[in-house]
């Protein structure tokens, strides 16, 4: 392993995840880089709640909603995730924050305003959607979870490597005869999404201006590959990506600092709200 930066700034653009220095507590030189108002952009599977083998069991701690509602009440929050939008919402419980599901494909501004992108695409997700129940249908521990703009493979219960070697040749099988589709990974989760140029990056670019944020330093936190696109669209705005270690600390990363678990996640965010309280009021 080679030796830690002393500072988040001194780290190289894309280095292992086990190389980044610590998130927590902040040190001078991230607070250095917040001095001005930030907005902070959150996942939610894997940063806000550990990944676990039943999505619909990932619930957000109580601590974790109370400390994201208390730094609403003093900073701009957002949630950007791959769940669908209904989904997300109602696993996070708090209004007054923006919302983005499916990757950005789908998304409630702060004001109400609903807007969706690719909804010419749900045909093509509807026929590999009923492709996929086919071709996996005798794969034992399988989950195929329809989401509105995305179908995602979950093989965390498929315990046979050579049935998840197939499910992935099923994955790009499909990717290869749809070409309104394609072919996105993440952790033991395979996703078809509509192929046209958005991700989790794109739409924090939207929310940063519908949020009438571009002044304010963008944070965001995350664990996963699909996480990637929006640590490069903070930090060209000169704002910090912070990755959850998680159990993958040996893949590449663009994220300027890890934290290790969901919990120090939450601790992070309530770091974030003491530091912007402290500058209201100074």
């Amino acid at each position: 392993m080679s030796e830690q930066p002393d500072t988040i700034r001194d780290q190289p653009r894309k280095r292992p995840i086990r190389e980044l220095p610590s998130a927590h507590p902040l040190d001078d030189d991230l607070r250095q880089r917040l001095t001005d108002e930030f907005v902070v952009f959150l996942d939610y599977d894997g940063t806000l709640t550990p990944i676990v083998d039943d999505p619909d069991e990932a619930r957000l701690p109580e601590r974790t909603r109370a400390t994201i509602e208390a730094l609403a009440a003093v900073s701009l929050v957002a949630v950007v995730s791959g769940r669908d939008l209904a989904d997300v919402r109602e696993m996070v419980a708090l209004d007054g924050l923006a919302y983005a599901g499916s990757h950005g494909f789908d998304i409630l501004h702060a004001d109400g305003r609903h807007e969706q992108l690719a909804t010419d695409h749900l045909d093509a997700l509807d026929g590999a959607h009923h492709d996929l129940e086919r071709r996996l249908a005798e794969v034992p521990g399988v989950r195929i979870e329809r989401k509105r703009f995305a179908i995602a493979v979950h093989d965390r219960k498929v315990t046979d490597p050579e049935l998840r070697s197939q499910i992935a040749e099923v994955m790009a099988e499909l990717a290869a005869e749809r070409s309104e589709l394609r072919l996105t990974g993440g952790k033991r989760i395979h996703e078809l999404r509509p192929d046209i140029d958005w991700d989790k990056g794109r739409a924090i670019e939207t929310l940063l201006t519908e949020l009438g944020a571009e002044a304010r330093v963008p944070i965001y936190l995350g664990d996963d590959e699909t996480d990637e696109d929006g640590f490069r669209a903070v930090k060209a705005h000169d704002g910090v990506a912070v990755v959850v270690r998680g159990e993958d600390a040996e893949r590449e990363t663009a994220a300027d600092a890890a934290l290790e678990t969901t919990e120090e996640a939450e601790r992070f965010l309530d770091e974030l709200r003491e530091l912007a309280t402290e500058r209201a009021a100074g």
